[in-house]
């Protein structure tokens, strides 16, 4: 007899619309000009998507400067700095900018502030790709990195009264308020977004982990190391009072000694998982354990961006 085990499927997971458009202009960029399309960075931070697109053509580089001029290259979803298509219209490259929309949005927003003369304070990982794209939009100095409620007490602004704020669009919504609130504390000054930064995928995918963590004995994030919003998954988890809150890249990394003699676990997955390591888990789960799935949905999601018009006209 297998023992019995209820598995609650989080719903919102997995593929958001940005994610989604961003792997759609790789497909459509091989389809038209053939392979290889260049990449500058991992398109999303998933390395079963960048295996399989590696595998119909795409060649993934971290600089432009290793892309030869005569093949298209392809800006990774998380953004880029300014510098970098800058220099692929100078060697004349053909480029398509992935950069998801809502990333976009928070790059207006610091450019519209910087015209305005506010200094902007970003709250964001350091290092991250996307955090390096939204600073590299303005001058050197122009953008401050905060990551926690510490470094808003060591800010050294130029002017105190002149600041505004923007956010990684992938952080814990929890963590990010406590921040925002330190901002606004030593900063009464200080403007914010007309719209939350974080990205309507983070959201949801959190406030559907806060959902099943009541419910459950361990919690399973499916998602890269180097995926923010993976990772912000398992912290949320834990916050939650899900104490076993772990990231597995699919099924093979699933700790079953861990598991044993549990009789509910949740599963869930970072917006650049795609569906199949998700059945991939399951069925995991199905060979060893008698198994109910429960489906825990705190929001749908209808949200789609098209890809740029240049794919969209044929060759």
């Amino acid at each position: 007899m297998k023992p019995a085990l209820t598995l609650y499927l989080a719903a919102p997971r997995g593929f958001c619309a940005g994610v989604d458009r961003a792997i759609k202009i790789v497909e459509m960029a091989i389809e038209k000009w053939g392979a290889p399309v260049y990449v500058r960075h991992e398109i999303v931070h998933n390395k079963f998507v960048v295996d399989g697109l590696r595998d119909k053509g795409a060649v993934f580089v971290e600089e432009l400067d290793e892309c030869p001029a005569d093949r298209p290259v392809i800006f990774s979803a998380h953004g880029v700095p300014k510098a970098v298509p800058a220099e692929a219209e100078r060697r004349q490259m053909i480029y398509v900018d992935a950069t998801c929309p809502l990333v976009s949005k928070v790059h207006i927003e610091a450019e519209r502030h910087h015209e305005e003369g506010l200094q902007m304070v970003m709250i964001g990982h350091a290092g991250h790709p996307e955090v390096l794209g939204t600073m590299g939009q303005l001058p050197a100095g122009e953008v401050l990195l905060v990551e926690t409620v510490e470094d808003v007490a060591r800010l050294d602004p130029r002017d105190p009264d002149r600041l505004a704020w923007i956010t990684q669009t992938t952080l814990s919504v929890d963590d990010t308020a406590e921040v925002v609130a330190a901002l606004q504390a030593r900063f009464p000054a200080i403007v914010g977004p007309a719209k939350d930064d974080i990205c309507y995928a983070t959201t949801n995918r959190q406030a559907a982990v806060k959902a099943i963590a009541p419910k459950i004995a361990a919690l399973l994030v499916i998602g890269a190391p180097n995926s923010s919003n993976s990772r912000r998954l398992v912290e949320v988890g834990r916050a939650a009072g899900c104490s076993y809150s772990q990231l597995v890249q699919r099924a093979t990394d699933i700790d079953w000694r861990a598991l044993e003699g549990i009789a509910s676990v949740g599963v869930t997955a970072g917006a650049s998982a795609p569906e199949v390591l998700i059945n991939e888990v399951i069925d995991a789960f199905r060979e060893r354990h008698d198994l109910t799935v429960e489906l825990v949905e705190t929001a749908r999601e209808d949200i789609e961006f098209k890809v740029p018009r240049v794919l969209r006209i044929p060759a």
